[in-house]
C-alpha cells in the first residue's frame, strides 16, 4: 500500500503549508479563545479553498478525493493550527436524508462558515440511549412546535441553526417515532446555557431548552418518523477517524511531549506512540477503503473504540509529563476522559460491535 503523495497531492499540500505559514499563531488552538473564534477560523479556510474539500461543489465543496481531507488535517497539526471545525458528519446527514430544497438552502452556508450549526441529538436522560429522547415536536398548522432539553449541545451559543430530533409521534415503537428538523435557533421558545467542562472551558458545550419553538413544517429533515435513518447516518460518520483530524494531532501531542523527555522516556509516553501509530496506519487503511468505494455502517463503533483508546492514552502520557504541575498537559489529559462517552459511550460501542458485527445474541 502506498501512502505517497501523488503529484497533484503534493502541490496542494505545499501550498496549503504556504498559506499556513503566513497565518502560524494568527489564531488561537485551545481554551474558550479557540471556540469563540471558530467561525472566523472557519471561513479563513473555505476562502482560502481549504475547507469543504470533498463535498459536492453544488454547495460550496469541491469534490476532491477524501485523501485531501486527510492532508488538510496532518497539515493542520504540524503547523499548530486550529483543527478544521468537525461539521461533516452533519452535512452527511443533511445531504442524504434532506430533500433538494433543503440541502440547497443550508448547505452551503454550512460548508462555508456563514451560518452556524448546532446538533440537538443528546438529552439529560438520553445520552447513549438516543432513543430514550422525549422532546416532542407537535403539528400545529403548517408549523411544529418543539418542547424539551437538549444537552452537550456543540456550538449552542453562537449557533443559527439547529439539526434536532424530535418525537412526533408518542405512540409508535421508540425508534420509528422520532423526527428531524433544520430549527432556527433565532426565536422565543428557546434559552441557552453554558456548561463549563473540568479542563475550564465554557463555550464549546451547552444545553439547550426548547419552550414552544416553533419550526415550518417543510423544515422537517426527510418523513415523519425517519429521523432514526438521519441520527445513524450521522453518529456513523462522526465516529469514523478518517473524516476526524485526530490522528494527526494525537501524533503532535506525542512528538511534543517527547521533545520534553530528559533521561528515560514515562513507560505512558512510550506506549502513547505506539498506539498513535497504530491509529495514522488504521486511519489509512480506512481511507484506502473509502477510494475503493467501501462505506462502513457499524465498523464506525470499532473506529471510535480506538480513537478511545488513543487519545485517553495520550492523556495519560501527558500526565505522567507533568500534568499535574502543568495546566496545559493536565487540560490535555482531563478532556480525554470525556472520549469514552462523547459521540456514544464506549460500552454503547462495545454493544453494536457485538450484535452488529459479530452477530451476537442473534
Amino acid at each position: 500500500m502506498d501512502f505517497r503523495d501523488s503529484p497533484e497531492e503534493a502541490a496542494f499540500r505545499e501550498r496549503l503549508r504556504s498559506w499556513l505559514a503566513e497565518r502560524a499563531g494568527t489564531f488561537p488552538t485551545s481554551g474558550d479563545d479557540y471556540w469563540r473564534r471558530q467561525g472566523e477560523w472557519h471561513r479563513a479556510l473555505h476562502a482560502a479553498g481549504f475547507f469543504g474539500l470533498s463535498w459536492p461543489r453544488a454547495y460550496g465543496g469541491q469534490e476532491l478525493p477524501p485523501v485531501y481531507d486527510v492532508i488538510l488535517d496532518e497539515e493542520l497539526a504540524r503547523a499548530g493550527a486550529p483543527p478544521r471545525p468537525s461539521l461533516g458528519y452533519l452535512v452527511q446527514g443533511l445531504g442524504r436524508h434532506g430533500s433538494e430544497e433543503l440541502r440547497r438552502r443550508f448547505l452551503p452556508g454550512m460548508i462555508n462558515g456563514t451560518e452556524r450549526w448546532c446538533q440537538g441529538f443528546s438529552e439529560p436522560g438520553a445520552g447513549s440511549d438516543l432513543a430514550a429522547l422525549t422532546t416532542t415536536a407537535t403539528r400545529d398548522g403548517d408549523e411544529y412546535v418543539v418542547h424539551g432539553h437538549k444537552i452537550w449541545t456543540s456550538y449552542s451559543d453562537v449557533a443559527d441553526w439547529c439539526l434536532l430530533l424530535a418525537r412526533t409521534d408518542p405512540d409508535a415503537p421508540r425508534h420509528q417515532g422520532i423526527s428531524a428538523f433544520v430549527v432556527s435557533m433565532h426565536q422565543p421558545g428557546i434559552e441557552q446555557r453554558p456548561l463549563k467542562m473540568i479542563n475550564g472551558v465554557t463555550t464549546e458545550f451547552g444545553q439547550v431548552l426548547f419552550e414552544g419553538a416553533r419550526v415550518p413544517a417543510d423544515q422537517m429533515v426527510g418523513a415523519p418518523g425517519e429521523g432514526w435513518r438521519l441520527a445513524m447516518t450521522v453518529v456513523g460518520h462522526e465516529r469514523e477517524p478518517s473524516t476526524l483530524g485526530f490522528s494527526a494531532r494525537y501524533g503532535k501531542t506525542v512528538r511534543t511531549l517527547a521533545a520534553r523527555v530528559e533521561g528515560a522516556p514515562p513507560a505512558e509516553l512510550a506506549w502513547a506512540a505506539v498506539q498513535t501509530e497504530m491509529l495514522r496506519l488504521h486511519v489509512r487503511r480506512r481511507l484506502s477503503e473509502q477510494l475503493d468505494g467501501v462505506s462502513h455502517g457499524p465498523e464506525g463503533s470499532l473506529d471510535k473504540l480506538l480513537m478511545t483508546w488513543v487519545e485517553q492514552d495520550v492523556g495519560h502520557a501527558a500526565l505522567a509529563m507533568g500534568g499535574t504541575r502543568d495546566p496545559e498537559l493536565l487540560s490535555t489529559y482531563l478532556y480525554s476522559r470525556a472520549q469514552s462517552v462523547m459521540g456514544g459511550t464506549s460500552q454503547i460501542q462495545k454493544n453494536i460491535i457485538a450484535s452488529r458485527i459479530l452477530g451476537l445474541g442473534a
